[in-house]
């Protein structure tokens, strides 16, 4: 069995975390960390695994327990917790925050498992990417791949609540947002970085602009991204290169039916759906933001670390209604 420590266990991310690892057939949770919450139940938190466990937080790091770590801190947290603790060698770490995610910061291997398959498996450090970026970056690689990236990019996408983290905020309490969208950081998220580190590194010639324009959506979880580009190529050809490229990738799906966010939420699925428009090729690409957007693919990640099937752990069916 795989033994588990998970650091900063109160915010969304963690509770999707334990939610699947108590179900993981090869891993086990040892230790769920929280300053603030040490001592209490863990389903006083996260109140949706009442009567699935019986853990509580502590503020010990029990890191000679734990073969792996799971870090759901807040952006620029993971940074100080491992530049103050001394993570014995062998413990594996998989960051779920911004804080490793460029140009392979302190070893940390950029962890989308459609990219860098082959890197994660031996890697000791993953840098889980980021929510939008995994949806936007699993609509653009595989035009990256066969150098098909020659013009600026548009990108149109929207987010759930949960995106936003646990922590209240104006634009995340119910009475604001029920209702409403709005778009927010227009040309200039956080994600953007990293979404172009991949695709240089697919496509080294690719310098144009991407434009992105994130929104906040008035549901709690997902992400649907519409990603279009001057592209004129047959749209069967186009397909071909996507069914190519994610013919041996667990989660990615090519879809011909216009798909809907609820096919995603509550699984690790993409999936996308790629038309032609006179000389325009447009691709949505839709996932759960806390799944594949995060705590998902961080599973996925440590089962590609210890040797497991990738999928193991992650048989996830969407609630669709």
């Amino acid at each position: 069995m795989i033994k588990v420590g998970i650091i900063g266990g109160a915010g969304y991310t963690a509770g999707e975390l334990v939610r699947i690892l108590l179900y993981h057939p090869d891993a086990e949770i040892a230790f769920i960390h929280s300053n603030s919450n040490a001592g209490n139940e863990v389903t006083d938190v996260h109140t949706d695994l009442f009567g699935e466990t019986d853990l509580t937080f502590t503020d010990d790091l029990r890191f000679e327990d734990v073969d792996v770590i799971f870090l759901c801190m807040g952006h620029g947290a993971s940074k100080t917790f491992v530049e103050d603790n001394a993570i014995p060698e062998g413990v594996k770490i998989i960051d779920l925050s911004h804080d490793y995610r460029l140009n392979g910061d302190h070893g940390f291997v950029y962890g989308l498992p459609e990219l860098n398959r082959k890197q994660i498996i031996h890697a000791e450090k993953i840098a889980n990417p980021g929510c939008f970026a995994t949806s936007i970056q699993l609509a653009l690689l595989p035009l990256a791949k066969n150098l098909l990236l020659n013009d600026e990019i548009h990108i149109h996408a929207i987010t759930g609540s949960t995106g936003a983290g646990q922590k209240p905020t104006s634009t995340s309490h119910f009475s604001w947002r029920n209702g409403n969208v709005s778009i927010y950081k227009a040309f200039s998220h956080q994600h953007l970085a990293e979404i172009r580190e991949s695709l240089v590194h697919l496509q080294s010639s690719f310098d144009k602009p991407i434009n992105f324009i994130p929104v906040r959506g008035n549901f709690t979880r997902g992400i649907m991204a519409s990603v279009y580009l001057n592209l004129n190529i047959e749209l069967d050809v186009v397909k071909g290169l996507y069914e190519a490229f994610y013919d041996d990738h667990s989660f990615v799906f090519i879809t011909d039916k216009n798909p809907d966010l609820k096919q995603v939420v509550n699984t690790n699925k993409c999936l996308l759906y790629i038309s032609k428009h006179e000389g325009k090729i447009h691709v949505i690409s839709m996932i759960d933001n806390l799944l594949k957007g995060a705590s998902g693919q961080a599973v996925q990640n440590m089962n590609l670390m210890f040797g497991l099937e990738e999928t193991t752990g992650l048989g996830l069916k969407s609630t669709a209604f």
